[in-house]
């Protein structure tokens, strides 16, 4: 799981805009397999693309650490 990806950064994340342009009409599989790469891969930069999208404490939650702050 340490191993850096074969594939450009960009193509992860041209990969990823694909995935999400099919608007849940394709599944990882279909886009993987039109892209050349397995479906594991394509999964795994959609959610790290998806976390990196929401932002600890973005979501609305507050840490145990920030809730005796906030009050």
């Amino acid at each position: 799981m340490g191993r850096k990806s074969p594939y450009p950064e960009e193509f992860g994340k041209d990969a990823v805009a694909l995935y999400r342009a099919a608007a849940g009409k394709r599944t990882y599989a279909a886009v993987a397999a039109d892209l050349g790469i397995i479906a594991e891969s394509l999964r795994t930069w959609v959610r790290k693309d998806e976390a990196q999208a929401t932002p600890a404490g973005r979501d609305g939650s507050v840490s145990a650490t920030e809730e005796p702050a906030r009050l």
